[in-house]
């Protein structure tokens, strides 16, 4: 048999090597996805661990402060794998309708059922006398943060899968912005706020934990109330993607090595001030049209013609 006839009955391979990397490549972003569900589910654990002993005969308030510390930091590593498995399947273009829904499942674990839970154990579930009418509310408080937290990701979904049947009656927001308060950012405000203290609100005594139980849940009530509004947030979708520049790199790297170094106020400012960016925002904004209204108003209005005697 000649070398033709040899080379005419080998089977042909269309690029196996890089079929197979393509497909490696689209399972990068679910590998951040479960890495935060994997946080999510770490959190909730450890929220549950560190109420455990505030629970028992002896009160070990360092081991339980241990253990809330190590469930906010955990909700603070999943909200570092939300960002990248977003902006690794926008740049590899391996986007997903079931990577889209195991995202969001995801977020509900992460922050929306472990933030809850946190809240609760470490703040007025602990300081509030069981059976009140007090404590009945502020189960109720972290229940309904996980429903508004449920409804923001089902609606954001909702709104990204068909927008022309939501056209009607809704606000018409580009991809720079989030309508409502994004979960995680509402989730990484509670665990900042148990990072920045870990030690559980019992500690400071009978009187001064329920007045900060009292402000925890009003916090709480105000995030879930945000989340399901259409005030407009920012994405930061864009940002590092226009430009390559060397400051944008310094600026990364000095917020992580800040990060870092003062782990507790760093993340703590970061996260109130892109809420309340996103609120004063609304306000000046609000302010500026009503004042264009107003002086659009006065020049339109017409000069009295003068009266004939």
């Amino acid at each position: 048999m000649s070398s033709a006839q040899l080379m005419s009955t080998e089977p042909e391979h269309t690029n196996p090597p890089r079929r197979g990397l393509r497909k490696g490549v689209y399972l990068i972003p679910s590998l951040f996805t479960a890495a935060n569900i994997l946080m999510g589910f770490f959190a909730v654990m450890a929220s549950l661990r560190g109420f455990q002993l505030l629970a028992g005969p002896v009160v070990n308030i360092s081991g339980a402060a241990e253990h809330f510390d190590h469930a906010a930091m955990a909700i603070g590593f999943a909200v570092l794998f939300d960002i990248l498995d977003g902006r690794i399947a926008r740049m590899t273009k391996t986007t997903t309708e079931i990577g889209i829904q195991l995202d969001s499942i995801a977020d509900v674990v992460t922050f929306g059922l472990a933030p809850a839970v946190l809240a609760y154990v470490w703040g007025y579930g602990a300081s509030l006398v069981e059976g009140t009418n007090l404590h009945r509310f502020a189960w109720f408080i972290s229940f309904l943060y996980l429903m508004c937290g449920a409804f923001r990701l089902a609606r954001f979904n909702v709104q990204a899968s068909r927008p022309r049947i939501l056209a009607a009656g809704t606000v018409k927001v580009d991809k720079k912005y989030f309508v409502g308060l994004p979960i995680p950012a509402a989730g990484g405000l509670i665990a900042a706020l148990v990072h920045f203290t870990p030690p559980p609100l019992i500690a400071y005594g009978p009187e001064k934990a329920k007045i900060y139980s009292s402000l925890l849940m009003l916090l709480v009530g105000f995030l879930s109330v945000m989340m399901v509004s259409t005030w407009r947030f920012s994405s930061f979708k864009t940002v590092g993607t226009s430009s390559r520049s060397m400051r944008t790199v310094i600026l990364a790297l000095s917020i992580v090595m800040l990060i870092f170094l003062y782990s507790q106020y760093v993340l703590l400012g970061i996260v109130v001030t892109y809420i309340l960016y996103g609120l004063l925002s609304r306000v000046f904004s609000a302010l500026w049209r009503r004042g264009e209204n107003a002086e659009g108003k006065v020049e339109t209005t017409p000069a009295s013609s003068p009266t004939s005697h």
